[in-house]
């Protein structure tokens, strides 16, 4: 049984910085895409950005793509969310989840989720 931890949310002034990480247990995390999601209260749950088991393959949405990095570290078993340039638009719940080894952006097509770290960016 995979189990993700995320952490590294918090408050933080429009324009600022946060790392969020999440740390996966079991023994497939390298071979799996890793993706980031966020929802907003009322709002459906978006994906924000994802990276492939070894690395070479990284995928943003479009309001991530020029502000946020996705990375991991096979042998620690995470993944990072680096934000940049945060605006109050970015105020959500962010997960983390495990997928197989094939990209996909889709919710459905991840199998295991965090529980979520909150993010909030005040103007």
């Amino acid at each position: 049984q995979v189990q993700l931890v995320e952490s590294g949310g918090g408050l933080v002034q429009a324009g600022g910085s946060l790392r969020l990480s999440c740390v996966a247990s079991g023994h497939t995390f390298s071979e799996s895409t890793m993706g980031w999601f966020r929802q907003a209260p009322g709002q459906e749950r978006d994906f924000v950005a994802l990276i492939s088991g070894t690395a070479t393959i990284t995928y943003y949405s479009e309001f991530a793509r020029d502000r946020f990095t996705i990375s991991r570290d096979n042998a620690k078993n995470t993944v990072y969310l680096q934000m940049n340039s945060l605006k109050p638009d970015d105020t959500a719940v962010y997960f983390c989840a495990q997928g197989s080894e094939i990209p996909y952006t889709n919710v459905g097509k991840y199998d295991y989720w965090g529980q979520g770290t909150q993010v909030t960016v005040s103007s």
